[in-house]
């Protein structure tokens, strides 16, 4: 039996009458995508956020390579490797997209001198971030600012801040948003192949993307899981198609 890398009991989250997390329980495999879909206000990014620690749970648990995470906060589950992506993009708009990089690129080395140093001609920041630029294929677009991407370009950008990180997991919520038929179709065959080397929890509306690339799928509706299993379980589950998939499986 394989061990989880990320393994959730019984989660819960209430907001007065409302229950977001409805005692979730899931995990992420070594090796995986494990995708959640579910209809909007379904509490998938209220789950992530529980997840990566920038919301906390009222009950339940969440243990990440073995180890509760109930007392660390969002930095703290960052620099044991769970990394995140955002629904809408977080990436600093007023610095370029190598500089974006090099900061998480110094977040995760643990410096807190290197701003008494020329920054941009430090050869430790600036070659491990043109190397995860250059994975996104984002090396050409390096030295322009963030907020002058397109949209497109800035979820690339998110994803090499988050492989900076040197994650063990990635938690990505809807990367494929706002992205043209091409740019979902790169983004695809990108994390295809990303999985081989940390496990991905992805949240995401393009179901064509969800039935390309997941191992396992997790149905959550009105807070609760309703079915986890194969894409060929999931869209043929009668429960799953009246509450989401529709004529879409």
């Amino acid at each position: 039996m394989v061990d989880p890398v990320l393994e959730i009991r019984d989660l819960r989250k209430n907001f007065g009458a409302l229950k977001a997390t409805d005692g979730v329980s899931l995990d992420l495999l070594p090796g995986e995508i494990h995708a959640l879909i579910g209809p909007n206000g379904a509490g998938k990014s209220t789950l992530i956020h529980q997840i990566s620690g920038s919301l906390k749970p009222d009950g339940g648990t969440i243990r990440f390579l073995g180890q509760d995470m109930s007392g660390l906060d969002m930095a703290a589950r960052a620099r044991l490797g769970l990394a995140r992506s955002f629904q809408t993009s977080s990436v600093a708009q007023e610095f370029s997209a190598l500089r974006n990089v090099m900061l998480a690129v110094q977040a995760r080395q643990g410096s807190s001198l290197r701003f008494l140093r020329p920054v941009m001609r430090d050869r430790s920041l600036v070659e491990p971030a043109m190397a995860k630029l250059e994975r996104v294929g984002l090396a050409d677009r390096a030295h322009v600012p963030a907020a002058e991407l397109s949209h497109g370009e800035r979820r690339q950008l998110e994803i090499a801040i988050a492989l900076a990180l040197d994650p063990k997991a990635f938690l990505l919520d809807e990367p494929m948003a706002g992205m043209g038929p091409e740019g979902s179709k790169r983004l695809t065959e990108f994390l295809g192949n990303l999985r081989r080397e940390a496990p991905i929890l992805l949240v995401e509306h393009d179901m064509d993307a969800v039935f390309a690339l997941a191992d396992r799928i997790s149905v959550l509706v009105y807070g609760r899981i309703i079915a986890t299993g194969k894409v060929s379980d999931i869209r043929n589950d009668p429960e799953v198609r009246r509450a989401y998939l529709g004529d879409a499986a």
